[in-house]
């Protein structure tokens, strides 16, 4: 009989092995949750230009922009403008994301496909960023689902801070389950998992994964990672173990967490698709093309590129 040890490599290698094997699916959120923190203004040419080297790139779901009230976010005040303004293809979906019904009646007049609602699985940094406690959260949600699948858009939920929180600290899986099965029943038909702040660890990721067995399946599931302590790869390639297929990511590492002192931005396009590649794994998107699109963007806000593959190989692609 073998060892338990030996038993959870023989496992290891045959996820690796069923890894090599499959297509992931990368969700792009450079142009929403990349930008959305930046201080200096980004016109919307520049916005546009992004998502159009973007879509050239293999990409199949692109995040364009969010309908949030200017007030709080200024740099998507431009909305309407830059999901009219892209060059749209038929085989690339391009979400938006939208707080309230304000923000969906405000999308559904530029004929918005698909949107996105965010709960929080913190109560701190529910009330923190959005002013309600979790369950209200959940309830502001389900008018903006319930009326968006009656016209046809497809819901995605974000659900933030998995596995820690800048105010509530660790943050219990059962928490997360709780807010996970609230949104499937209402009607979402895939789950985001955001490291909100990038604390995780391959055990917490873990433990957060297999707690949520008891109320979904990997294939509603999705993983959102930043970067903050270097471990958005390791949670990501746990995550790849644990069967999801779905990984959200921004182009040279843009973004962050006005919420969380510290917090850097998503993990990097570039370096989740250099693993992925690595790995045997199939992504559909061209490598030149994302390093060129990610140092676009990189140069107009005058800074390198937070992605590692980028700075390594844009000098092999130009």
């Amino acid at each position: 009989m073998l060892r338990f040890s030996n038993l959870f490599i023989l496992n290891n290698l045959l996820n690796l092995k069923f890894v090599r094997k499959c297509h992931v699916r990368i969700v792009e959120v450079g142009p929403r949750d990349g930008l959305q923190n930046e201080a200096v203004n980004i016109p919307s040419n520049v916005k546009i230009e992004l998502i159009n080297r973007l879509s050239d790139t293999g990409l199949q779901t692109i995040e364009v922009t969010s309908f949030v009230n200017p007030k709080w976010v200024p740099q998507m005040g431009d909305n309407a403008d830059v999901f009219l303004g892209i060059t749209k293809k038929k085989q690339v979906s391009y979400p938006v994301l939208v707080p309230n019904l304000q923000g969906l009646h405000a999308a559904k007049k530029v004929n918005v496909k698909e949107i996105a609602v965010f709960v929080s699985a913190s109560e701190g940094f529910s009330r923190k960023n959005t002013n309600c406690s979790v369950q209200e959260g959940i309830n502001r949600v389900k008018d903006v689902i319930h009326e968006a699948k009656q016209s046809n858009i497809k819901v995605r939920g974000y659900i933030s801070c998995v596995v820690g929180c800048p105010y509530d600290g660790k943050i219990h899986p059962s928490a997360v389950s709780k807010v996970a099965e609230a949104l499937l029943s209402l009607g979402c038909y895939e789950l985001s998992l955001g490291d909100t702040i990038g604390v995780g660890t391959k055990d917490t990721m873990e433990n957060m994964l297999n707690d949520l067995r008891n109320v979904t399946s990997p294939d509603k599931l999705a993983i959102h990672c930043h970067d903050t302590y270097g471990q958005a790869l390791v949670n990501i390639f746990t995550s790849l173990e644990k069967g999801i297929r779905i990984v959200d990511s921004s182009v040279a590492g843009l973004g962050g967490c006005p919420y969380a002192k510290g917090a850097t931005g998503n993990v990097a396009t570039e370096d989740l698709v250099y693993m992925l590649h690595g790995l045997g794994a199939k992504t559909g998107i061209d490598m030149k093309s994302l390093i060129r699109a990610g140092r676009y963007i990189s140069d107009f806000l005058n800074r390198p590129p937070m992605s590692k593959v980028n700075n390594a190989l844009y000098s092999k692609v130009q």
